[in-house]
């Protein structure tokens, strides 16, 4: 086997829908991408749409990061399969029984987007392996190296990042559409790849848990991204215009405030993510705050996580990215185990998700 070009991981999922009608749907994002391809997540569950709580999970956002859309594949398939069979599931040391599988599969709606960014994928697969972002080539002058927004800085959180931001924060985004890692686009949501997610998230209502899936670094990365997490101010928020110019500056005065309940939640959801993956081979993973990484805005997971803030009408979102392995294109052997690690931890958040 090999890596999964654009058409394969279309093909893969719809071929799952047709091959487990009662198990799943296929579902159609409402826009296009960029160039024009039709993009498909994938529902898995009994119970009719909107009535169990609802994790979404997202890959293939940076282009190069090809093995982010297989991991969650794989997890599609292996999850059908053995429900449908009525047997449990074994990564490596790792396993999990039929009943284990049956409360995944019972319990909730779990929405999987394989290929959130094709465009980028098909561009770095077949013209420049390294290339991240999309392919819109609306703010590059006609220079081919400064087409394209990065979609994980596209989101609606803290996106005025010049503002919001201390001069000597480093954080990762950038405003210069010819900065081929971080260039956050004109606008939130400028992209027709993060409307499609905004709307998987606008269209079930019930999702309590979004996980982001990307490479690498061996994390797992929860809430928040743009400074230290900190649970004693109220008023230390994204929200708040009152600290503008001073976030993203580590261990000073401004942390990001999360309620200390949500924060327990989401450190023992990224700890549970890690025990199931080291399971199956021992690969050690760390679960910390996406600012520990460094410091960003317009990130997928701190939006997910900051809507309810926002809008008080919408649900809470526990919001996480996997940066798994320690390079874009591991070898494919060595891909065939990551993906074995990241499943078996992504069904045992999900099940520690359900308790």
């Amino acid at each position: 086997m090999s890596y999964l070009n654009t058409a394969e991981v279309a093909s893969a999922v719809a071929k799952l829908s047709t091959a487990y009608p009662a198990l799943c749907e296929l579902v159609t994002l409402p826009e296009t991408s960029i160039e024009g391809t039709t993009c498909h997540a994938l529902r898995i569950g009994t119970a009719p749409t909107g009535t169990r709580d609802c994790a979404v999970l997202i890959g293939g956002v940076h282009a190069r990061e090809w093995g982010s859309c297989e991991i969650l594949v794989h997890l599609a398939a292996d999850l059908l399969e053995a429900y449908h069979v009525g047997t449990g599931l074994r990564y490596g040391a790792a396993s999990f029984s039929s009943a284990q599988v049956r409360a995944v599969v019972e319990g909730m709606d779990l929405v999987l987007f394989p290929l959130v960014n094709p465009d980028g994928r098909h561009y770095s697969q077949t013209v420049d392996p390294m290339w991240r972002k999309n392919r819109n080539p609306a703010h590059s002058g006609g220079r081919a190296a400064c087409v394209g927004v990065d979609i994980n800085r596209n989101y609606d959180f803290l996106f005025d990042f010049a503002t919001a931001f201390a001069p000597a924060s480093g954080v990762q985004v950038s405003a210069d559409p010819c900065d081929y890692q971080v260039f956050h686009g004109p606008g939130a949501f400028s992209e027709p790849e993060t409307r499609n997610v905004r709307a998987l998230l606008d269209s079930y209502p019930r999702t309590r848990w979004f996980v982001d899936v990307h490479s690498y670094s061996e994390d797992m990365l929860y809430v928040w991204g743009d400074d230290d997490d900190q649970s004693t101010d109220e008023t230390m928020t994204f929200l708040n215009p009152a600290f503008d110019g001073r976030r993203g500056i580590a261990h000073d005065a401004y942390g990001e405030f999360i309620a200390k309940d949500d924060f327990d939640t989401s450190t023992l959801l990224a700890q549970q993510f890690c025990q199931g993956l080291q399971s199956v081979r021992g690969t050690a993973y760390t679960p910390k705050a996406g600012y520990d990484l460094y410091p960003t805005s317009g990130t997928s997971d701190d939006y997910a996580f900051s809507r309810h803030l926002a809008d008080p009408a919408k649900g809470k979102i526990f919001g996480y990215t996997v940066e798994w392995g320690t390079e874009f294109q591991p070898p494919w052997a060595e891909m065939a185990r990551i993906i074995k690690d990241v499943d078996a931890g992504l069904v045992q958040f999900c099940l520690a998700a359900l308790k």
